[in-house]
């Protein structure tokens, strides 16, 4: 947390941002102002304007910056998981768990940054979560885990279990008592839905095409990347 009037010179838009993910925490995604989060550095609030034109810029840089902090959490997640260099299986239970301990030990933050809104057609967000779950389920894909007909959008299957279960668990709509059984929990959700997924035989119309935010942002940075530039001298 940062203490009142003490941030270094230039420091001001992570201040900021560490000002209002404390006041998140305190208060809820809603209860707060950019005007507090001025207060609570010791700045006037149009010193914060020179960094975040209104809260909304506050919140959804506090959404980025949050987002990446995660994916990163849940990669190196990954990367830890016991039997990881030869169960690609281990590696999305480390992510399901690690995603699930993150709703549960920050509720209020969680909140604010999965809900529909919190980023934006421009976010940058290096290694987005989004990114990691699909990493690994090609990984599974290509070691055999995942037939080919059942991994397009089995990103959106996954992640709604693994969701779902959070949502759960940090609203109270479910209880289960102790960090291991909730461990134990998350990983029968990811092998049931990785199961559910490895059985399943696709449509003939195909399976409904779910898109997200970060989607929709890559699939933007694709269609320009492929477009080719014209010349206006013809």
């Amino acid at each position: 947390m940062v203490t009142k009037g003490r941030y270094h010179h230039g420091d001001l838009h992570s201040a900021l941002l560490d000002a209002a993910e404390a006041l998140v925490r305190e208060r809820g995604a809603d209860g707060w102002s950019l005007r507090e989060a001025s207060a609570r550095v010791g700045v006037s609030p149009s010193a914060s304007y020179h960094h975040f034109a209104s809260r909304d810029t506050l919140v959804r840089a506090l959404s980025e910056r949050t987002l990446a902090w995660l994916g990163e959490r849940l990669r190196q997640e990954c990367e830890r998981a016991p039997g990881r260099r030869n169960d690609p299986q281990q590696r999305l239970i480390a992510l399901g768990r690690g995603y699930v301990n993150w709703a549960l030990e920050d509720p209020a933050v969680a909140r604010l940054v999965l809900r529909g809104g919190a980023t934006g057609p421009h976010s940058s967000i290096p290694t987005h979560p989004h990114d990691v779950l699909t990493a690994e389920l090609d990984r599974l894909a290509e070691a055999g885990g995942l037939p080919a007909l059942a991994r397009p959008g089995a990103e959106f299957v996954l992640w709604a279990a693994i969701h779902g279960l959070a949502v759960l668990l940090t609203d109270g709509l479910i209880h289960i008592d102790g960090s291991r059984a909730v461990d134990v929990q998350t990983e029968r959700v990811v092998r049931a839905a990785l199961n559910g997924l490895a059985q399943e035989t696709s449509p003939a119309a195909g399976w409904p095409a779910a898109h997200s935010a970060h989607t929709e942002r890559l699939a933007r940075h694709r269609s320009s990347q492929s477009t080719p530039e014209v010349d206006e001298n013809h």
